[in-house]
């Protein structure tokens, strides 16, 4: 009877098809998992046993497994781990996997179980079987749960056996590696897989790291650390790192000198900062050496400092260790531009600039000045150099000579003359100095020497611009030799070897028109006055315009100067000579001066042809000037009744605005001469010209003229002449208005098209014009019916103008006859005899030189 009741708290009649069901298919997943799932409300050992018994049937089914496991898994969820049940799971899991030992997510669910149950060694020894068990393509999603488990817990030892072991699965992960020995303070294996790293070619970074960046942390990490990476040999490291990151030198330097400090080598790491200094090439990277060494030597000196403050007494090895250091860091300061010049001249061993810093900064120490003399002349290429290499070895033979080594600078002088420069000027500026530095000396006769040896030609001939040649093949056709050469002649030779010098470089035809005046004043000076001006005509033959502008000046000013007038045809033919072919930008001078010439030593028609000439020769904005000067000539010459055809030609040649001042001052003339019909004329010809709305002092000109000298009619014609010009002006700025118009509405139509109630300025000319035209007609009509016995005018907008007009004309007219009837004949003799007569004088101008 107990089995009986034991049976029943097991099962129940609603099982009974179930069981059937699986007595019919024992080895069917279907029916067992529709049976569990019936009685999943049942108690925990019902489901149990169910699971069992379908296991023991189908022992190979991963679904069965998965979900017993995972519901034992759940029923000893928040026990104990303690509990005894957790042993029954970890049994299930066992048994499971037996059968299941290929299926990943069993292992990864027995691990995770394991892990929960803080069971260290027999959770690694799982991971382990795990490992072996699954094929090598499934360890990558052992590894992660099997390293977060090494890393939950304090065992760096397995830890870090169990990183090596998935190194060897997984190397890119390596850096992850590196930062859990960071964590766990293992920083000599730190350094180790570091410089692995870093020496392998083939690895890559997972987060983007370049090579660059995981030597620097390997920097950072041994200098930093001395005394706990040991594995290393850290200076062969960074000295490695030198040579292949020239770019980071200053920083790696630091760090080699950090490792030596750190590790209580004081002087080591002086050493090092001495050899860095002594070894960079660039800027940046001397100032943070400098900067560091700077500031270990003052935390040496401070630190020093503290310590013999914190003593009672200080022994004499102890001030003198102090002064030793404060030493120190006083020469590093002193020395630093010293090396910063240094580091630029390993930049560019070829900076003369720089060796000239260098000697400058040694002033004071003629020794080590010697020494870097010769070790820049012997570094610098000519064609490398950056600067002027002639210049250090005129330096090297001064500084010689500064100190009374005369022969020592000779020495210096012809090496340097042997030196192969690049351009021939820089080899003709040594022997210069060489000469000059004779000359300081009062060695006339060997600088005169040393000029004719430079001076020399070689034996074949040779280009001045062959750049194949050497400089001293050259050298013989350098204006800078020859120049310095004549002047030492002039100074200190002998008339015949001077001319010699100069004819040599006309002949070289190297002269400059400076070397020719330059001749030609020493002949001069010398009274060779034909061979003066025969010098002058070499120069003239070597040059062309504008070059040889100075020579002719020069040449004409002197022969008129030396002969006057006596050679007066001669000096006619070397003026055609000059203006023939001269631009007009240097013709007015020298047109000047062949009148001025013609004035003094020749003919009047001639020196007006002159100045005729060079209206027309000079340059447009100078005619108005020359024509001034031509009408003042004129007028002294001839009076200034022959300057009316000079006034005509320069109204027709120059432009508007001087032709206007030019036919005012004409006008002015004829008034002064009482000639008011000319200045009327002349007036009236410049109008056409003046635009009323610009040049209203024209207009205001011809008005007073006209209140002086006219009357009403020459008034009103003088309004009317101002009107139609400023009609004309108008009708041309209208004219283009229409035209612009016009292509403007081309398109859609015209303007009155467009805007029926607007007016353009055409069609109010033309409405203007038609007006005109109808009074006209109507005068006309009136006149032939015989009107009132005469012509009746048409008055139109200008008749209160024209009553203003008469108005100013009888006020302001000095010459107008004032008519009354009711004055009676004595009073208009007796006005007769109170009015003075006014004489007024001829100018003298009128009659010119004959008066």
């Amino acid at each position: 009877m107990a089995r009986y009741s034991d049976l029943a708290d097991f099962f129940s009649e609603e099982d009974l098809p179930y069981e059937e069901e699986i007595l019919r298919n024992p080895f069917s997943v279907k029916h067992w998992l529709r049976y569990i799932d019936h009685k999943k409300d049942a108690p925990k050992k019902i489901v149990n046993l169910l699971y069992e018994r379908a296991l023991k049937e189908l022992p190979g089914s991963y679904k069965l497994w998965h979900r017993y496991l995972k519901l034992r898994r759940e029923q000893v969820k928040g026990l104990c781990i303690i509990d005894p049940e957790y042993e029954e799971v970890n049994s299930a899991f066992e048994r499971a996997i037996v059968f299941m030992n290929k299926m990943p997510r069993i292992w990864l669910d027995y691990c995770k179980f394991m892990m929960g149950q803080q069971k260290i060694t027999r959770t690694r020894h799982l991971f382990d079987r795990a490992l072996g068990a699954l094929p090598i393509t499934q360890h990558n999603r052992i590894w992660p749960l099997y390293l977060e488990f090494v890393k939950s817990h304090n065992i760096p030892e397995t830890a870090v056996r169990v990183y090596r072991r998935y190194l060897k699965f997984s190397p890119q992960d390596a850096e992850d590696y590196v930062t859990y020995l960071k964590e766990a303070e293992r920083l000599d294996e730190v350094a180790v897989r570091l410089a692995k790293l870093v020496n392998s070619d083939d690895f890559v970074s997972k987060y983007g790291k370049s090579n660059h960046q995981l030597w620097n942390e390997l920097c950072e990490l041994i200098s930093q650390n001395p005394l706990r990476v040991k594995s290393l040999n850290v200076d062969a490291i960074i000295r490695s790192g030198l040579r292949r990151y020239t770019d980071q030198l200053g920083q790696l330097w630091n760090s080699l000198a950090d490792y030596y400090i750190r590790s209580g080598l004081f002087e080591r790491a002086r050493d090092i900062y001495e050899e860095a200094i002594q070894t960079v090439t660039t800027v940046r990277d001397f100032s943070q050496i400098f900067d560091a060494y700077a500031q270990f030597e003052e935390l040496s000196l401070s630190k020093r400092m503290e310590e013999l403050s914190s003593k009672q007494t200080a022994t004499e090895e102890d001030e003198a260790d102090l002064d030793l250091r404060m030493a120190r860091l006083a020469d590093l300061m002193e020395r630093r531009p010293l090396l910063l010049n240094s580091v630029l001249l390993r930049q560019n061993p070829h900076n003369v600039a720089e060796w000239h810093k260098r000697v400058k900064l040694l002033e004071g120490k003629p020794i080590e000045i010697i020494s870097t003399y010769t070790e820049a002349v012997q570094t610098v290429d000519s064609k490398l150099a950056v600067g002027k290499l002639h210049s250090l070895w005129v330096a090297f033979a001064k500084f010689y000579e500064e100190n009374g080594q005369i022969e020592d600078a000779r020495i210096i002088f012809q090496k340097g003359t042997e030196v192969n420069y690049t351009k021939v000027d820089d080899l003709a500026t040594v022997w210069c100095e060489w000469s000059e530095m004779e000359i300081r000396h009062e060695n006339y006769e060997e600088s005169l020497k040393l000029m004719q040896k430079a001076t020399t030609p070689p034996p074949r001939k040779v280009a001045y611009h062959d750049e194949s040649e050497t400089v001293q093949a050259r050298l013989h056709k350098s204006l800078k030799i020859w120049s310095l050469y004549a002047d030492l002649e002039e100074s200190f030779g002998t008339f015949k070897t001077c001319k010699a010098v100069y004819d040599r470089i006309v002949d070289l035809k190297i002269a400059t028109p400076q070397i020719i005046m330059n001749f030609a004043l020493f002949l001069e000076e010398n009274n060779y006055f034909e061979e003066a001006f025969k010098a002058y005509e070499k120069g003239i033959s070597l040059f062309k315009w504008p070059n040889v502008y100075d020579i002719w000046n020069t040449y004409l000013t002197k022969f008129l100067k030396r002969y006057e007038g006596t050679k007066l045809e001669r000096a006619r033919d070397l003026f055609e000579q000059c203006l023939d072919g001269c631009p007009p930008q240097f013709a007015k001078a020298l047109y000047l001066l062949y009148a001025k010439m013609e004035e003094e030593y020749g003919l009047a028609r001639h020196a007006m042809a002159v100045y005729e000439r060079a209206t027309k020769a000079v340059q447009s904005d100078e005619q108005f000037e020359m024509y001034n000067i031509y009408i003042k000539k004129a007028a002294d010459m001839y009076g200034v009744t022959k300057t009316r055809p000079i006034y005509e030609k320069a109204i027709e040649q120059l432009n508007e605005t001087q032709s206007r001042e030019m036919c005012i001052r004409f006008a002015d003339m004829e008034r002064k001469l009482g000639e008011i019909d000319r200045a009327r004329a002349i007036y009236l010809h410049c109008s056409q010209i003046c635009d009323p709305r610009i040049t209203e002092d024209f207009w205001q000109t011809w008005k007073e003229f006209e209140i002086k000298h006219g009357n009403e009619d020459t008034m009103r014609e003088m309004l009317r002449i101002k009107r139609s010009v400023q009609a004309m002006y108008n009708t041309q700025v209208n004219m283009m208005s229409a035209q612009m118009l016009a292509q403007a509405a081309s398109v859609s139509g015209t303007v009155s098209d467009l805007a029926p109630g607007a007016s353009d300025g055409m069609r109010m000319l033309e409405a203007r014009a038609a007006e005109a035209a109808a009074l006209e007609r109507a005068a006309v009509t009136q006149a032939a019916a015989g009107g009132r016995g005469g012509i009746m005018f048409v008055r139109g907008e200008t008749a209160a103008r024209d009553i203003e007009v008469s108005e100013a004309a009888r006020v302001a007219n000095p010459d107008e006859i004032n008519i009354d009837e009711e004055i009676s004949d004595e009073e208009e003799e007796e006005e007769e005899k109170d009015v003075p007569i006014e004489t007024k004088e001829v100018p003298r101008a009128v009659f010119g030189n004959l008066g």
